[in-house]
């Protein structure tokens, strides 16, 4: 029985982690906590918005000579993001100066922030079973 409920457990973990992934907030909404979804939601993609909005879609190069860490933050984004750097990535947009640098330190902090609030998402969800569980 203890096995089973431990296999559950990872499982529902994994659940809140992938959907945090995906929709930012989600993992919270899934746990019930919709005014906290809604908040970092909005957060989140108003960030990555308004660097896309300063740099383009071109700060998100997953290709290109852009530093590995640029590269990593950026991901922890939502998957869309994957996707714009894939059209980047074939079309050869590329943006330079203050715009590009502004539009990138933008877009790795949603992408970080993100990171955060899938950790903590995982980490509440992990407490709520052990609760339910008595452990």
């Amino acid at each position: 029985m203890t096995e089973r409920i431990k296999e559950n457990h990872i499982v529902f973990l994994f659940v809140v982690g992938l959907l945090s992934w995906l929709i930012p907030g989600g993992g919270y909404f899934l746990l019930g906590e919709k005014k906290r979804a809604a908040i970092i939601f909005v957060t989140i993609i108003a960030t990555l918005c308004v660097g896309l909005y300063i740099g383009s879609v071109g700060v998100i190069n997953l290709v290109g000579p852009a530093a590995l860490y640029v590269k990593i933050a950026q991901v922890m984004n939502p998957p869309i993001v994957l996707m714009l750097g894939h059209h980047t990535a074939n079309t050869a947009y590329i943006v330079y100066g203050w715009p590009n640098e502004i539009g990138q330190i933008y877009t790795m902090t949603s992408g970080l922030l993100n990171l955060l609030c899938i950790v903590n998402a995982v980490y509440l969800a992990h407490l709520r079973v052990l609760e339910r569980v008595g452990d």
